[in-house]
């Protein structure tokens, strides 16, 4: 298995709607095509509050490319997106690292 981590920076004061986002329209979205999220969370103590992260679990990177692709070209995807940033843009910048679980991790 291949653990994907997202860290999504808001733009100041938008995590609130970044976060809607994923809940309320995200997520169906990613029911539909099979992304399978791990888990979402948020910053209590660090170098930012205003940052969102979770973690995608992935057969392989062909899996990914196949489903993540779908996602993103999904017509009702990029409009709901579209819509969500009608006053303006959520989301300042995203990282994106691939991880692959070690011989003593509880995730393999």
């Amino acid at each position: 298995m291949l653990y994907e981590m997202r860290i999504y920076h808001s733009m100041p004061g938008r995590l609130p709607d970044v976060s809607k986002r994923f809940e309320t329209i995200a997520k169906k979205y990613w029911d539909k095509h099979g992304v399978r999220p791990i888990g979402f969370w948020t910053v209590m103590i660090g170098p930012s509050n205003q940052d969102i992260y979770y973690i995608l679990e992935w057969k392989d990177l062909a899996e990914r490319e196949r489903v993540w692709g779908a996602f993103t070209s999904d017509p009702g995807w990029l409009e709901e997106k579209a819509a969500s940033e009608k006053d303006g843009q959520l989301v300042a910048s995203i990282e994106n690292i691939m991880l692959t679980p070690t011989a003593y991790s509880k995730l393999k």
